[in-house]
């Protein structure tokens, strides 16, 4: 499963651009959706896993891949799976009881939580000007979220559910930047995928939702969940992972709540705000300030960054 940091054939950074357009739509499908959050975590998951299985067929190496998979690499794909499973009941849920606005930007946070995780557990040191940039980058959330921010009550609650949202996906990057050095994107994300898609439904039948019954505009907006948001989007974040860190990744994702204002203006009719305008300016150039100035990792440690060989998982 050992793959060497071989120069990847698309430009990563392009790639990383084309992910955080496609994670823009996650909102705006969630929010078109009657379903409840758990039930349209799971589902998006579940049509993810099945619209991946068809390129086995042109991907056989990644079957041999997955059956010869120790354990633990199959323990550190499932605890992906159980960060990303609670990151997307946690933030789903957070939409219950604040605003989207709120939600968005305190999810996005994960920045800070990978600039301090990054450091201790894979060494990895931003440079200043950079740190500066990631800096500017939330303020600029904060600027679009400033004045929806609501204090107090389940609003509070809400709030809280979106933050440790923000650290749960934080923990899933992390994790994927270390099993990626040794595996391959595709076997990677549809492990992942499964594995979030079973513990979803064990949540769902544990707290006894149904899994049928909901209309057909729900299965559709499930569907487009699947194919923008993660396989265009996660998906293409578990590919360039091996090349750009979990900090540059977060990084990336601020520019989220852009690219949702723009789309909620389009499809939701909504009105982008002054506040929203200059916020997202101050996004932009914080993104680009740190993208500028920091450098990526490309390994896991010392050792790795030295050879550019990667470590064997047993």
């Amino acid at each position: 499963m050992n793959q060497s940091l071989e120069k990847p054939l698309f430009p990563p950074y392009l790639a990383l651009l084309i992910g955080v357009i496609a994670i823009s739509s996650s909102a705006i499908f969630v929010k078109l959706s009657d379903a409840p959050a758990p039930i349209i975590a799971t589902y998006r998951l579940i049509f993810s896993v099945l619209l991946t299985l068809p390129f086995l067929f042109w991907n056989r190496g990644a079957i041999a891949e997955i059956g010869k998979m120790s354990k633990k690499v199959w323990l550190l794909c499932i605890l992906s799976g159980a960060f990303l499973a609670s990151h997307f009941l946690l933030w789903f849920e957070s939409l219950n009881y604040t605003s989207v606005a709120s939600s968005t930007v305190l999810v996005t946070l994960q920045p800070l939580f990978a600039f301090i995780c990054g450091y201790f557990f894979f060494g990895e040191k931003v440079r200043f000007l950079a740190l500066s940039g990631g800096l500017l980058a939330i303020a600029g959330s904060f600027v679009i979220g400033w004045g929806d921010f609501q204090v107090g009550g389940m609003a509070l609650w809400g709030d809280f559910l979106a933050l440790m949202g923000a650290v749960t996906v934080t923990g899933y990057w992390l994790v994927g930047q270390y099993v990626r050095q040794h595996m391959s994107s595709f076997a990677y994300t549809l492990v992942v995928y499964t594995a979030t898609s079973v513990i979803l439904v064990a949540y769902d039948l544990a707290l006894g939702y149904s899994l049928v019954g909901y209309p057909a505009a729900d299965w559709g907006w499930f569907f487009c969940l699947a194919l923008f948001p993660t396989l265009l989007g996660h998906s293409i974040f578990n590919w360039i992972i091996k090349w750009l860190n979990t900090t540059t990744i977060s990084m990336g994702i601020l520019g989220e709540p852009i690219g949702t204002a723009i789309l909620a203006y389009f499809i939701l009719g909504e009105v982008v705000t002054p506040p929203q305008w200059i916020g997202g300016l101050i996004i932009i150039a914080g993104i680009y300030v740190f993208i500028r100035f920091n450098q990526p990792a490309k390994g896991v440690s010392s050792i790795e960054q030295a050879t550019g060989e990667p470590k064997k998982l047993a």
